[in-house]
């Protein structure tokens, strides 16, 4: 009987990456042909505080040879598995599918550092999907794998069906005026640098709007936006309001410089609400028609959210396909082409 394994490492916040790996684990199974059975390692670190099913020394783990790494993968996971790992840290099995969101630990220094043994895991690996054509691409010219198989993320159907959140919800995280607002980490390639530079311009025009940007605490996003008029840091949101603060925005910013997908930007999509993303990575193949889509410069930044925030015709338009963008993009037809792959490994 086929079996799937899919393997994760324990974690608190649930951002993009988490995002994803909820989705699959919720969705495998009933994607899966009959006949398939599925189990979950969860994988902590010796004293994690986190629920899983395997405690490993994973700064060893990550660090040590690739045979090393091997032995480690066939002691954890069912020999007869395909084990899809979510996670480049955890240990390869000997029927291995990846996930490779993007390529960011190899080209970008503020990023965590690749596992030393990843590139070769990777080339090796049963199958490898990337989230993107972009992410494939880049994928087959820095680390030379062969023939990644290319599976879009999907869109949670509660930013489908997502009302605008409550004006007593907003006044709880300080949003008293109409706002704009932007979501994720603070790594260089999110460009938070550029958006801050915009953000002068944009309050001359629009004095009474307000950017809110959400994600976890960071000195970066501290230092270039604390000090900033019209400015409010929340830092991470409940999950479970983010669909109706989103809903409730302006327009959703996304100027990063590097995306392997860009999930805001599918969200933002999804509630209806206006997105103005960088023209830059895989966020044009994302947002199709559906997004103002602008250079990550300062300049270019700041008109589109002025643009975006104007009574333009065009705009509503623009956040129309976006909807309709998004709708397309299913949990249920990535998971569709996800189990495509397990079942061609099977055996």
């Amino acid at each position: 009987m086929p079996h799937l394994r899919i393997a994760r490492t324990a974690a608190a916040d649930l951002l993009g990456t988490g995002v994803y790996e909820q989705q699959v684990l919720a969705r495998a199974a009933a994607a899966l042909p009959a006949g398939w059975t599925t189990s979950e390692a969860v994988v902590r670190s010796l004293r994690s505080p986190l629920a899983g099913t395997h405690r490993l020394p994973m700064a060893q783990v990550a660090r040590a040879p690739v045979a090393a790494r091997r032995a480690v993968g066939r002691a954890i996971h069912p020999g007869n598995a395909v084990v899809h790992r979510m996670n480049l840290e955890l240990p390869p099995a000997p029927v291995d599918v990846i996930t490779l969101h993007d390529v960011v630990a190899w080209k970008y220094p503020d990023e965590s550092p690749p596992v030393p043994a990843a590139a070769q895991e990777i080339r090796r690996a049963a199958a490898v999907i990337c989230v993107s054509h972009f992410s494939a691409s880049e994928a087959v010219d820095l680390l030379g794998i062969e023939d990644p198989h290319v599976i879009h993320h999907g869109v949670d159907p509660r930013f489908l069906d997502a009302a605008p959140a409550s004006a007593e919800a907003l006044a709880l995280l300080g949003i008293t005026r109409p706002f704009v607002m932007t979501t994720g980490g603070a790594s260089e390639r999110k460009n938070l640098a550029g958006l801050a530079h915009a953000w002068p311009a944009v309050h001359r025009a629009r004095p009474d709007l307000t950017l809110v940007l959400t994600g976890p605490p960071h000195p970066c996003r501290q230092a270039l936006f604390a000090h900033q008029p019209g400015v409010i840091l929340t830092g991470m949101v409940a999950v479970d309001l983010m669909p109706g603060l989103m809903a409730a925005a302006e327009a959703v910013i996304v100027p990063s410089l590097y995306e392997g997908f860009g999930f805001p930007a599918l969200e933002g999509m999804a509630v209806g609400t206006t997105v103005v993303a960088a023209a830059t990575s895989s966020l044009p193949e994302v947002v199709g028609d559906g997004a103002l889509l602008v250079e990550p410069d300062s300049t270019s930044l700041a008109q589109g959210i002025i643009d975006a925030t104007s009574n333009d015709p065009e705009v509503a338009t623009i956040a129309a396909r976006g909807r309709r963008r998004a709708a397309h993009l299913t949990w249920e037809r990535s998971l569709a082409q996800h189990a495509a792959v397990w079942a061609s490994l099977a055996g």
